[in-house]
């Protein structure tokens, strides 16, 4: 059985390096950084793309990782209900190869025009000594706008509210190191290889970008009242969603709500990885949650549905510790 840690990567160092920095800035544990501006709020956020840029090394593929940037960022500007304003990143190579930058940047140009937000800049560094040849680094840095009265934060959650899940486009920009062990190094799978299991190449599998929800988010916020956003990111669903939920409630989620994508299932089956540490792992095909109200659920669901973007009513929200039960 192959686990996160084994492959290189301890959640549970990474909550308490949280813990221990907690002291020295402000709002760490949300999505956001709040900064005060008026009667408004700007949020600021910060990320990278991880060890999924290793897959596009060995897929030479460099045309769609910027979109990942600006989604893993993006998405945690609107799970406080702020719309994006502009994106910045950082590029750090071996050397400077023109044509492989442009392409990098191309994405995440693309990735800001589906977030509806402005590309204003980055930096490029050529670090010789600090990485591989033809490897390179990304991070990414987003600030959005909200209204004081307008956070949402999951405050306002109770018990009989409902759990709604976005659909992912496969594990987004998380859980790569443990899928490269598995998948590469133990399956000794190659990337290029067609498997029907997943109905086509594992490395283009691997690399389908990360949805922005951005566009999405906003709309929902308009029509209903979205009491609680949560991006599945690091953590998965149990840590993610936990960010919401007030101490006094708990989400409980059904497995049998939704169908989780075949990728997750040749990660765990090839790997042997036990249940909760797939689930600690991946977002398991459950990108956003959104917290609304019982009555409103339905609604919502209707709504979605007539856009063609695909959801489910994953669980309910109870009376509890502020837990997530996956059930």
């Amino acid at each position: 059985m192959i686990t996160y840690k084994q492959a290189g990567v301890d959640i549970d160092a990474g909550n308490e390096v949280v813990r221990r920095i907690k002291k020295f800035a402000k709002n760490i544990g949300f999505f956001g950084g709040l900064y005060p501006l008026g009667k408004n709020f700007l949020v600021g956020t910060t990320d990278g793309v991880g060890t999924k840029l290793k897959i596009a090394f060995m897929m030479k593929k460099h045309d769609t990782i910027g979109i990942d940037l600006v989604a893993m960022n993006v998405n945690d500007v609107v799970a406080t209900g702020a719309k994006p304003l502009f994106f910045l990143d950082y590029f750090g190579c071996h050397k400077v190869n023109p044509s492989q930058v442009e392409k990098v940047v191309r994405g995440i140009a693309e990735g800001c025009k589906q977030a509806e937000c402005d590309l204003l800049g980055g930096e490029t560094a050529e670090l010789s000594d600090m990485y591989q040849v033809g490897e390179y680094d990304l991070a990414g840095f987003a600030v959005g706008l909200v209204e004081k009265q307008k956070v949402i934060n999951g405050s306002k959650i109770r018990a009989g509210d409902k759990l709604i899940g976005l659909a992912s486009t496969g594990l987004h920009s998380n859980g790569y190191t443990l899928a490269r062990k598995v998948l590469l190094d133990h399956a000794n799978l190659d990337p290029r290889q067609e498997l029907e299991e997943i109905d086509g190449k594992l490395g283009e599998k691997l690399l389908i970008p990360t949805k922005i929800y951005v566009k999405l988010i906003l709309s929902l916020i308009k029509k209903f009242k979205i009491k609680g956003i949560a991006h599945i990111t690091g953590g998965g669903l149990p840590e993610n969603v936990a960010r919401i939920m007030p101490r006094n409630v708990q989400a409980v989620f059904d497995l049998n709500a939704w169908t989780v994508p075949q990728i997750f299932r040749l990660i765990q089956r090839l790997g042997k990885v036990d249940h909760n540490e797939m689930f600690r792992t991946f977002n398991m095909g459950i990108g956003m949650v959104i917290v609304v109200e019982g009555k409103e659920a339905d609604k919502v669901m209707k709504y979605l549905a007539s856009i063609k973007e695909k959801a489910f009513l994953v669980g309910d929200v109870e009376r509890g510790k502020g837990e997530v039960i996956i059930i």
